[in-house]
């Protein structure tokens, strides 16, 4: 009895301490841009740059929200092009109306859509990094009439051998996943988020202040938090089913990529695999170069973006 009683106050003081760390990681991080009305919710969108010039939609990877893509890349092609960022449904300030439906690369795709049609954006760049790199084909398959060229940075687009870490399996199971959410990753969470952004960037090193310029700790919160894993958890199978199709893809497609990846990410499953497939394709593997292209390559990444904008006209 008296174990139960100290876990149960454990429990208690940690789902406390997660209720005010939100509220003041919220305070940190308010919304920055505007809020898009989807079925059954919101998006929360940035746009940058003139309205008149060529549409560059920027999606972010997992565990993270739009302000990595702003930070990376967003500023700077705001001189040249209209830039709209947009966190994933779940993700940052935009809503999951679907739950877990929302999971799918096709279904954020679907939302993402409805968000740009409502702001008059007409045959994006779409550019994804990462998650987004399934999300991204998946916008185009659904939408070929809509979407000017693609461009994929270290994506994950197919099947691989594995999961996605045990703790994401954890997470996932019901009851226990939302309870963990709910009292131990933030408290947890806050002394490892740099460790793990180190990580992410590994060999290189992340820009200064990345974490809190992002709002990595966004992450942080139950409902982000469980919507994440359900993304990653999800992901193989989404994939898997989505990836026989991208020779349907006719709109040009870059792909850029380290030869240093993580331990799902690897060049050859993902972007060698869809360089090979689809009809108009071009791979840029880059030597020495981990996971976070968008921020070690961005020089390259907007070189391409221009190519592809200036050739699509």
């Amino acid at each position: 009895m008296i174990v139960v009683l100290v876990v149960t106050a454990t429990l208690a003081a940690l789902a406390v301490v997660t209720a005010i760390g939100v509220v003041l990681i919220e305070r940190a991080h308010p919304p920055q841009g505007q809020m898009v009305e989807v079925d059954g919710g919101r998006l929360h969108v940035v746009t940058l740059g003139s309205a008149d010039a060529q549409p560059v939609v920027l999606l972010h990877g997992a565990s993270g929200n739009l302000l990595d893509m702003r930070l990376a890349l967003g500023e700077r092609l705001a001189r040249d092009y209209r830039v709209i960022l947009i966190d994933r449904p779940g993700h940052g300030w935009s809503d999951r109306p679907g739950g877990r439906a929302d999971s799918s690369p096709a279904r954020q795709a679907a939302l993402i859509h409805q968000a740009l049609e409502r702001l008059g954006v007409k045959r994006p760049v779409m550019v994804g990094h990462s998650w987004a790199g399934a999300l991204v084909p998946a916008y185009a398959l659904a939408y070929p009439d809509d979407v000017k060229a693609l461009v994929l940075l270290a994506p994950v687009t197919h099947p691989w051998r594995g999961g996605v870490g045990w703790f994401n399996h954890v997470a996932a199971v019901p009851v226990l996943g939302p309870l963990l959410a709910r009292t131990m990753v933030l408290p947890i969470g806050h002394f490892l988020v740099g460790p793990i952004v180190r990580i992410v960037f590994d060999p290189q090193t992340p820009p200064p202040g990345y974490a809190q310029r992002t709002g990595a700790e966004l992450a942080l919160r139950p409902s982000e938090f469980l919507a994440n894993v359900e993304d990653l958890i999800d992901l193989k199978a989404n994939v898997s089913a989505q990836s026989a199709r991208y020779g349907e893809i006719a709109v040009p497609v870059a792909i850029i990529s380290g030869d240093h990846n993580d331990k799902i990410v690897y060049t050859d499953i993902h972007s060698r695999a869809t360089a090979s497939q689809v009809k108009n394709g071009k791979l840029t593997v880059l030597p020495g170069v981990g996971h976070m292209v968008n921020h070690v390559a961005a020089d390259l990444v907007i070189q391409t973006i221009d190519e592809l904008a200036r050739n699509a006209r």
